[in-house]
């Protein structure tokens, strides 16, 4: 678990590192808009947002609270795995180090 925690960690400061510099340095609109345009950029975010959905469905499901859920589930649809990242680290760190309880959440 500790293995875990250091990752979803990691994780959290890598897309706080990049989301930043994304923001800063980047041009979010129009980049975006080059990316919407090519159709690897269109196969890219299906990707990306798939995992988003998946991922959200599994906070969905632990959660006790479905307010707290959807807004978890906000979190993930603007700004992707850094609230991801948060979440597993998050839900890791309140298992006590059960792997069960951290999977299931409520359901444990």
């Amino acid at each position: 678990m500790k293995l875990a925690k250091l990752i979803s960690l990691l994780g959290v400061l890598a897309m706080t590192a990049v989301l930043i510099y994304g923001f800063t340095v980047g041009d979010f609109f129009g980049e975006g808009s080059q990316l919407t345009a090519m159709p690897w950029g269109i196969v890219s975010l299906v990707d990306l947002y798939t995992g988003f959905i998946l991922f959200s469905s599994w906070i969905i499901y632990r959660e006790k609270s479905l307010p707290v859920a959807i807004l978890w589930t906000i979190g993930m649809m603007l700004l992707g795995f850094f609230a991801g990242s948060l979440y597993a680290f998050l839900a890791l760190r309140s298992s006590g180090g059960d792997w069960r309880k951290f999977w299931l959440g409520k359901h444990a």
